[in-house]
């Protein structure tokens, strides 16, 4: 959706010659092309709600920004270069004006701006993609002989859109406060960016051999039923979803027993589903680096080669996740601890009788078993432990 800048000797902004500085395509296309259909421009003034009005330098002086920066904002969310169409309308430059001005009022600085315009023009392209191919396309199959795809779009687009766009606005403000209340408990300032979090990486054994075995469908179907499974597990128990990678999924929790619960509920959750593959976890504890949704470090680059290495239907962790799993009581130092520490309460009901005051034994919610210790590429040797649960929850 942009052009290049282009300046007189002193500094002035001149319009160009569309002929001459139209600029090329980029990569980061996430938008149509200006398009002359006019039923496909019909649905975009519906989409966009206003009619075609400015170029991207019309646009940009307009809303009284500079091409250069109106150019890094476009291309940030996902615009493509469009040379000097008049395809940008009244919330083009509300846009531009709106960042701009966060920027001149000096509650972002332009590179935290130019971030916000990415992180948004990432997440809601692939909002959009997903709504399509997932959702509208099953529902405009044309109800009469003869009707075109897009005469019964429109009208479906009409009704659901405001709905839509509630409802986005609804989860995000949702999601906005949960993140901000994770941001504010947390100790320090270095810790709002620089975080200790478990990180986990849940992976389907064998799923390249699947691809070349299922028809096209079957495995869309397949990757869509794990990633659906492994978002409403993470969600309920309290962690969060990273990404997804159509065979893997990364997530996090706050605290190891969190992760924990998770991990071995996907596990479980596939081996009762018989479409499913065989799945394999990786969990890693320790200081995160968290940049726009990512997050990052070596304790990310631990969990995957842990997932890597870990056995079918089972979780790998680190010592640093034992560890922390001990501390918190939720695991025992060592399975032969816990049997003393069980056969000492047996052993004292047995001397006192039940007049006796009752000490309770830990209930520990899961055990750790020490694997042998291995070389992991880029992260010397380690210790691994095979995360497994004790009792029932």
């Amino acid at each position: 959706m942009t052009v290049d800048d282009t300046t007189s000797g002193d500094g002035a902004q001149q319009s160009p010659d569309p002929s001459v500085h139209a600029t090329p395509h980029h990569e980061v296309d996430h938008t149509a092309e200006p398009t002359d259909d006019p039923l496909a421009i019909r649905l975009e003034q519906l989409i966009l709600g206003a009619d075609r009005r400015y170029t991207p330098f019309q646009a940009a002086r307009t809303a009284g920004v500079s091409m250069d920066l109106a150019s890094r904002f476009w291309r940030a969310m996902g615009f493509a270069d469009i040379g000097q169409a008049k395809a940008l309308t009244e919330a083009d430059v509300l846009a531009l004006r709106r960042l701009s001005g966060l920027v001149e009022a000096g509650l972002l600085s332009e590179p935290m701006a130019i971030q916000v315009a990415r992180s948004t023009g990432q997440t809601t392209a692939r909002l959009a993609e997903w709504q399509i191919d997932s959702f509208l396309e099953g529902l405009t199959e044309p109800p009469e002989p003869g009707m075109t795809r897009t005469e019964v779009t429109y009208p479906l687009v009409e009704l659901l859109l405001p709905e839509l766009e509630e409802f986005l606005v609804y989860v995000w403000r949702r999601q906005l406060a949960a993140a901000t209340g994770r941001v504010v408990q947390a100790a320090d300032d270095d810790e709002m960016v620089d975080r200790r979090l478990a990180v986990g990486f849940a992976d389907l054994v064998g799923f390249t051999r699947l691809t070349r075995r299922l028809e096209e469908e079957e495995l869309g179907e397949l990757v869509e039923s794990f990633e659906t499974t492994c978002a409403d597990l993470v969600a309920a128990h309290g962690g969060r979803l990273i990404k997804t990678l159509g065979d893997e999924v990364l997530f996090a929790a706050d605290d190891a027993g969190t992760a924990a619960e998770i991990a071995l509920r996907l596990v479980e959750a596939m081996t009762v589903d018989e479409t499913m593959p065989a799945l394999r976890v990786g969990i890693a504890f320790g200081t995160v680096t968290t940049r726009m949704g990512d997050v990052f470090g070596t304790t990310v680059n631990l969990a995957s080669r842990l997932t890597s290495i870990a056995p079918k239907d089972a979780v790998l962790v680190d010592g640093a996740f034992a560890e922390e799993l001990t501390r918190t009581g939720d695991a025992p130092v060592s399975e032969a601890r816990a049997a003393e520490e069980a056969a000492a309460a047996a052993e004292r009901a047995a001397k006192e009788g039940p007049d006796a005051a009752v000490i309770p034994v830990p209930k520990y919610r899961y055990g750790l078993q020490p694997m042998w210790q291995r070389p992991v590429r880029g992260l010397g040797v380690v210790e691994p432990w095979l995360l497994a649960r004790r009792g029932t929850s």
